[in-house]
């Protein structure tokens, strides 16, 4: 019998098969990750970026919350291109403010970056970020290994229904005297 944590241990182990690093696949323009993460993993048909923040050339770009989710938006489509996927995958974005009164700032910004897409969005507000940012965006993109592939029509196999006629036995009508 299989317990919890051995069945846990199975897809822990699945998952790993499936999670594939992908830093240094694709150069791209993407700022280096500033502490020990790996900034973009493709886990199955999901590729998952971690937070990025409004940083250019290892700063904080000027413009406070406009401009540092305009910067965000723009490392977040690099990352995506090291996995040959684009902001029209993502499915889930996970956003933190560190002042959510910056919030509608904010979403005009991002809007903008995401050039029509609208996945599905949580936006958290927090104490603090790294480097002092204002804001980080985090996103979870769907994009199959292989497309999926169309199997042959099958022909369709019409049964005919056979009714067996049964020998119907009379029954002595109700009320008849034997």
């Amino acid at each position: 019998m299989i317990t919890v944590l051995q069945r846990c241990c199975q897809g822990a182990r699945q998952i790993a098969a499936l999670t594939t690093n992908l830093a240094g696949m694709a150069k791209t323009s993407a700022p280096k990750p500033l502490g020990p993460y790996t900034p973009v993993v493709r886990a199955g048909d999901w590729v998952i970026v971690s937070g990025q923040l409004g940083i250019k050339d290892g700063v904080l770009v000027s413009g406070g919350v406009a401009g540092q989710t305009t910067q965000a938006v723009k490392n977040l489509k690099e990352r995506l291109k090291e996995a040959g996927v684009t902001i029209h995958d993502i499915a889930k974005t996970l956003c933190f403010l560190t002042d959510m009164d910056t919030f509608a700032t904010f979403n005009e910004a991002y809007v903008a970056g995401f050039d029509g897409a609208r996945p599905a969005r949580s936006t958290i507000g927090v104490a603090a970020l790294p480097f002092g940012g204002a804001v980080e965006i985090e996103a979870w993109a769907y994009k199959p290994l292989a497309p999926a592939k169309k199997s042959p029509a099958k022909k369709a196999v019409v049964k005919k229904a056979v009714v067996k006629k049964s020998p119907v036995k009379k029954s002595p009508a109700r009320g008849a005297k034997k």
